[in-house]
């Protein structure tokens, strides 16, 4: 956690430093303006732990009144320096162009002018983010297999990932996430993770008639509703995002596997940030994935997009979340270093088939940019690949 935390003020403040020290361009020569500005990127750059902190502290409204600006400001920053950092390597290859074949550099790649550009292009991209975050895309995947049996036309899965149900994502969002769901008619519901972060109220977590989990009971799913842990359930507290889990209807797979009619097995691991808890390891992957007959329809559930060694050809569909396709784009691009299984169905080398969620909601910035949320709807039928 120390680590985490030094790491994250020194990035992010370091992204702070940087716009305010490209943004002074903009201000009118000797402008008392750069003190109150120095001043909000100061606290801007603490707003995300002040907001853990009054949380936890249970001073929700505190809390909110701060994440709303702060996180809003997160994603701004982040376009910001993006952009700055476009335009500032446009002006050194136009600099060196002009160098080598003499010709002036263009008035409009001066500091004051890239400063006023990207502050545009920056704002009119949050602008767009915040309304993309807000519109759920129902995706739909279709998988063939040998291993139905006789007399089963389709199984119906829909998959919702990385909700993050907490301060900020709450009923109105999870009301579009539901109305898809219920559109879906699904016959299984899998929650591939994350599915909680923050601290809930007892109210979000046990209420039977209102609150957040009751949403998501309500939902209709003949043969099942599971889940599995992401790395925000251990963030926000494990035993109460079991709790809510268990509430919302799902039952949650710790290295377990639950066989269903139609000639399916799910199985679901742990995330690498709960099984290294004192919640404990959970099975092998490989063993758990053996453990299930060879004729049956193997589905893993997994929270990030990741092929354990030797498990590919042993399962028949993985799905996966934990990425967002970076949520805030070019932030994708280096998502993609850690995590290149991209985002949608891709067949493996040993012919299993994985697919990696962008995810149903959002974490910190409220805001997503070339990334739309989705709920996937993915027909099982009868067939060969």
């Amino acid at each position: 956690m120390y680590l985490f935390l030094i790491t994250f003020l020194a990035l992010y403040g370091g992204m702070h430093a940087y716009a305010f020290l490209r943004m002074r361009a903009v201000l009118p020569q000797g402008s008392s303006a750069k003190i109150p500005l120095a001043a909000w990127m100061i606290l801007m750059t603490l707003a995300p732990l002040l907001v853990r902190l009054f949380e936890r502290a249970g001073m929700d409204r505190i809390a909110l009144s701060i994440a709303w600006p702060g996180y809003l400001w997160m994603g701004f920053l982040f376009l910001l320096v993006s952009t700055l950092v476009l335009l500032e390597t446009l002006f050194a290859i136009t600099w060196l162009a002009g160098r080598c074949f003499s010709f002036a550099n263009r008035a409009w790649l001066t500091p004051t002018n890239r400063a006023r550009v990207a502050l545009l292009a920056a704002g009119i991209a949050s602008v767009y983010a915040v309304f993309e975050a807000g519109h759920i895309q129902s995706d739909h995947v279709t998988i063939r297999s040998a291993k139905l049996p006789a007399g089963v036309s389709k199984i119906r899965i829909v998959q919702i990932s990385d909700v993050h149900i907490g301060l900020l994502l709450r009923e109105r969002r999870l009301e579009q996430i539901s109305k898809a769901i219920r559109q879906a008619r699904p016959d299984i519901l899998v929650s591939t993770g994350d599915l909680v972060d923050g601290r809930l109220s007892q109210e979000d977590v046990l209420s039977h008639q209102s609150g957040l989990a009751a949403m998501l009971k309500s939902l209709p799913a003949p043969l099942g509703k599971f889940a599995v842990t992401g790395n925000h359930e251990a963030y926000a507290g494990l035993q109460q995002a079991l709790n809510f889990t268990a509430a919302a209807g799902f039952t949650t797979l710790r290295g377990q596997s639950a066989l269903l009619p139609g000639g399916m097995a799910i199985i679901g691991v742990d995330d690498q940030a709960v099984s290294g808890t004192s919640a404990g390891v959970p099975a092998a992957e490989n063993t758990l994935l053996d453990s299930v007959p060879r004729d049956t329809f193997r589905l893993l559930l997994k929270h990030r997009p990741l092929i354990a060694p030797g498990s590919d050809g042993r399962f028949d569909l993985q799905l996966s979340g934990h990425v967002h396709k970076g949520q805030i784009f070019p932030f994708n691009l280096i998502v993609k270093m850690k995590f290149p299984i991209p985002c949608g169905t891709t067949l493996t080398g040993a012919g299993s088939q994985i697919h990696v969620s962008r995810g149903s909601g959002t974490w910190g910035p409220p805001m997503r940019l070339f990334a739309r949320p989705e709920v996937t709807v993915i027909d099982i039928l009868p067939g060969s690949l």
